[in-house]
């Protein structure tokens, strides 16, 4: 439907989004349009609050400096602003992307429903919610912190109408702290076509790790396999692409890798655009996601997409995807030996990896497409609309 159809819908997550929209959340958001009005509360890029049109209307809040500061505004003007678009223009459904946001959607649910409008909340959970933010940075007075998520997450679920979760971990999740509550399961979105299409180049003796750079994401574990490999492969390469999420651990990183003297084989690329990955994806002989939590790990299917074979932890939902033996390697978490012995083997034998790549494509191709995600949230938004009282 258009965005005078039959209903509207508020997207409202941490999200950080640039005007005009980057090539990968321009296509997203042109497709969901098509299905429904939509709007999006998130952040900008900067600390400069904005509002404008592409797609969906997006109204973005300053991106403060620290992480809790980002939550408070969430939780108390994201909620303001979801109240006002349900006012002002007829949301019948917010989706909010975390339990957290869900908090902030909830009390926007309530506060709407006392002046007489009724609300779905479908609360999404995109990954390990309980024990991710631990895991990514240096958390300040940890107790109470696990307190406050505890109660903002059980309020969210409390008033939610539908879960949704994008793998089999996240809905086992979902289920102990929700039970009862219907829940769908799809994965998240991503600019399959950029990496199915990625120009097949001679791959290098390369590995490739994408992701931000957080404690969550084990980079450390991967550079201490990566100085065992070079041992015996000296003209391996590791590229690292990634925002440098976590600035203590990235500067970290860097530090390990002058003690490790990787300096000249390990690149740190940055945060690349969806286009530029796909062309690193192509000309690696392996793709590698050493996470000590995960939910899906959206990159490990584009890295498949690219037919590549790969290495991942074998925790969360990326057991989903990497068929060990077939389409890549599972490995302990945090075991930079058995890891070492995996990318040692890939890189040694490339036209077995080659042939894991080809299988690991044929599966990306199955498991993600646009239309099939597009019907998904369809049919998440018709059975949201059915839980609004009739004649709403």
């Amino acid at each position: 439907m258009s965005e005078s159809g039959e209903f509207r819908i508020c997207f409202l997550g941490g999200t950080r989004y640039s005007q005009p929209l980057d090539a990968t959340s321009e296509k997203k958001f042109r497709l969901l349009a098509e299905a429904a009005g939509i709007f999006v509360i998130g952040f900008a890029q900067n600390l400069k609050p904005c509002r404008f049109r592409q797609h969906a209307r997006f109204y973005l809040l300053p991106r403060l400096p620290l992480a809790g500061l980002r939550y408070l505004l969430m939780l108390t003007a994201g909620a303001a602003l979801a109240l006002w678009l349900i006012l002002r223009h007829g949301i019948r459904i917010i989706v909010a992307q975390s339990p957290y946001e869900g908090f902030a959607g909830a009390v926007a649910k309530r506060l709407a429903g006392l002046l007489g409008r009724q609300v779905a909340l479908i609360v999404e959970s995109h990954g390990d919610f309980e024990q991710s933010l631990f895991l990514q940075r240096r958390v300040k007075l940890p107790s109470l912190y696990r307190i406050l998520m505890r109660w903002t997450a059980g309020y969210a679920f409390k008033h939610a109408d539908i879960l949704r979760a994008v793998s089999d971990s996240t809905k086992e999740q979902l289920k102990r702290w929700a039970p009862g509550k219907p829940i769908v399961q799809f994965p998240a979105w991503t600019d399959i076509e950029a990496f199915l299409n990625a120009s097949p180049e001679p791959p290098a003796t390369a590995v490739l790790y994408a992701g931000v750079l957080t404690p969550l994401k084990g980079v450390h574990v991967l550079l201490d396999a990566f100085a065992k490999v070079i041992k015996h492969l000296p003209e391996a390469r590791l590229w690292i692409a990634g925002r440098e999420e976590n600035k203590e651990y990235a500067a970290a990183l860097r530090q390990q890798v002058v003690a490790l003297r990787l300096n000249e084989r390990v690149e740190f690329t940055g945060e690349v655009p969806q286009q530029e990955l796909a062309r690193y994806m192509a000309r690696c002989r392996v793709f590698v996601l050493p996470s000590l939590s995960e939910a899906l790990g959206r990159v490990v299917f584009e890295a498949m997409a690219a037919g590549k074979p790969v290495i991942g932890s074998a925790v969360g939902g990326i057991p989903e995807m990497v068929q060990d033996g077939v389409t890549g390697f599972l490995v302990p978490p945090g075991d930079p030996e058995t890891l070492a012995d995996r990318l040692s083997w890939l890189l040694t034998h490339p036209e077995e990896a080659a042939e894991m790549g080809k299988r690991a494509k044929a599966f990306a191709e199955k498991f993600f497409s646009p239309a099939a995600y597009q019907q998904a949230y369809r049919e998440l938004f018709a059975k949201a609309i059915e839980t609004l009282p009739s004649g709403q």
